[in-house]
């Protein structure tokens, strides 16, 4: 089940509705710190997607998870195309889809059209593997249609745990909580992971073969946006009823923050959270006095870098 850890990374989001300006980015001094690499050299080729508006590049707030990947032998690239191009996933070993965006065509909230979902699918049921992280809204609409043709359901809110008179984001997975899956075990005890860290995001249901990696509390709820999780907290800081306010605002959450199961020869990992994988900064360049929130691998508390690998391991058949 979830637990309480903090509350800095739900407050920059609520923050995001008054006047407070903020600066979001990749914490380009983090390092990585392992004890050796999985592989020596010419690793696995990992893609990671920039085709589809996402602000998670390589070289921006996912490169903490570039450097992570590229010190445990791994080969990056950025993929800024379709991915129903010729060739496109040619060498892929791991696809990485992080926080796609909505598409300016007002249309359709999916980030991907019906044959870029046909050609991943289609990678994926042949043998590829595909790691598909998507947060809170208005992520998870612009990724569900993606989600659903591997038949995995999207809260596309804010999922949150209540908290007496508050409620936080920021949700801890403690070992209860985290499956028997080689992802969560590792290859030795060294890479055992006892608690994972999320920094605000939506809940999931995966198909009846996938395995909950990070289960959800059975008392854990979805904000549908920003504005209702701000109200949320608002009404319960204020002394309201927790039942009144949740029922009115709220919905139970889906029982994952994160899935893993196999899919025709493939692999698939979607998590509903991507700041996990990475570290990132929050800056406010109008308070010069105020210190900046950090969230990801730049924290402590948590395995969450090994979880990371971990996960990388599985879909790139380290683990089996």
């Amino acid at each position: 089940m979830t637990r309480r850890l903090g509350w800095m990374v739900l407050t920059v989001m609520l923050a995001a509705g008054s006047a407070l300006a903020q600066e979001q980015v990749g914490d380009l001094d983090w390092r990585p710190n392992l004890a050796s690499r999985a592989y020596a050299a010419d690793g696995p080729l990992v893609r990671v997607d920039q085709g589809h508006g996402s602000e998670q590049t390589i070289d921006g707030r996912y490169a903490a998870f570039a450097a992570l990947m590229r010190t445990d032998g791994y080969r990056i690239e950025a993929s800024r195309g379709r991915f129903d191009a010729p060739n496109a996933l040619n060498g892929v070993a791991v696809l990485v889809i992080a926080n796609p965006a909505r598409p300016a065509d007002a249309s359709r909230a999916s980030a991907f059209d019906d044959a870029e979902i046909e050609a991943i699918s289609r990678w994926v049921e042949l043998g590829g593997s595909l790691l598909l992280a998507a947060d809170h809204a208005p992520h998870g609409a612009a990724a569900e249609a993606l989600a659903a043709r591997f038949g995995v359901l999207m809260g596309t809110g804010y999922a949150f745990q209540p908290l007496g008179d508050d409620a936080t984001a920021n949700l801890v997975f403690p070992r209860q909580a985290l499956a028997d899956h080689p992802i969560i075990e590792g290859r030795d005890d060294s890479e055992r992971v006892n608690v994972v860290r999320s920094f605000t995001g939506q809940s999931l249901a995966g198909p009846k073969d996938a395995t909950v990696l990070l289960a959800m509390s059975v008392d854990a709820r979805e904000a549908p946006d920003l504005e209702a999780m701000q109200t949320i907290r608002r009404r319960l800081r204020a002394g309201e009823d927790q039942s009144v306010v949740l029922a009115e605002l709220s919905r139970p959450a889906l029982p994952a923050q994160g899935l893993a199961f196999r899919f025709g020869e493939g692999r698939v990992v979607v998590l509903g959270e991507a700041g996990m994988l990475t570290a990132q900064i929050v800056r406010f360049p109008d308070r010069p006095d105020r210190q900046p929130v950090r969230m990801g691998l730049n924290t402590s508390g948590h395995d969450d870098q090994q979880f990371a690998l971990n996960l990388m391991h599985w879909l790139s058949r380290l683990l089996a």
